[in-house]
């Protein structure tokens, strides 16, 4: 399979302008797959937007082993932003369970994944090239035979992850990237304008059947202009 050319869209303000296409998607229904990191203003933009999330099934793509009210927690992140601040609560929510311990997670993470199919993807991307909890030279890019996997990270807070392995992540009928910052300048040359690579985990997604489309700020497109 050869990787697609990704669409690059270089915004003002790439929080607005995917929390414009959350709330596009959650006006449809379906499911829509959160990530973690800086996004909340997205999160934060796409409840005001649409309120209703009735129709919603929210997963996410990967998470620290934390309990759900830690500070380190994608899960929190996303109910402080955005759940909490919905009118019309998700059809559901599959929050992963990161009390429980790593393995047995990832397992009930896999489980709950069977049959479903993903309409709505969004992923940051790391300073180092990750996607997900997919570090490079991790050997959980390698997983194929699950839907779920966890893992030590590859950078700090340096807690186990569970994630969504590489081969759900290119399922996704629609996947959307969002960057920002001069700090990620690097990475997004090296994921987006480079080769695919292992060593950057973000450029595997590359070679899913859809278009990689990529929200990003002009400081972290500079690396492209390079």
């Amino acid at each position: 399979m050869s990787a697609s050319r990704p669409d690059l869209n270089v915004v003002a303000d790439p929080a607005v302008a995917v929390g414009d296409l959350l709330a596009e998607q959650a006006a449809k229904g379906g499911s829509i797959v959160l990530t973690g990191g800086g996004v909340g203003r997205a999160y934060d933009h796409a409840a005001a937007r649409a309120p209703d999330w009735s129709h919603v099934v929210v997963w996410w793509g990967d998470e620290r082993c934390v309990p759900p009210d830690d500070e380190l927690s994608n899960y929190r992140l996303a109910k402080e932003t955005l759940l909490d601040r919905l009118e019309a609560a998700p059809r559901e929510v599959h929050r992963i369970r990161g009390e429980l311990p790593p393995e047995e997670a990832a397992a009930q993470l896999d489980r709950e994944l069977a049959d479903v199919t993903l309409d709505f993807l969004l992923l940051g991307l790391g300073p180092d090239g990750h996607v997900a909890s997919l570090f490079p030279g991790s050997p959980q890019l390698d997983v194929d035979d699950r839907r779920a996997t966890s893992g030590p990270p590859g950078l700090d807070p340096y807690v186990e992850r569970v994630t969504m392995t590489m081969p759900v992540l290119r399922a996704a009928r629609r996947i959307v990237f969002i960057v920002s910052g001069a700090e990620k300048s690097d990475a997004v040359a090296r994921a987006f304008g480079g080769d695919v690579s292992h060593d950057v985990p973000a450029s595997l997604v590359r070679l899913a059947p859809v278009p990689v489309e990529v929200f990003l700020d002009e400081a972290a497109a500079q690396g492209l202009a390079r």
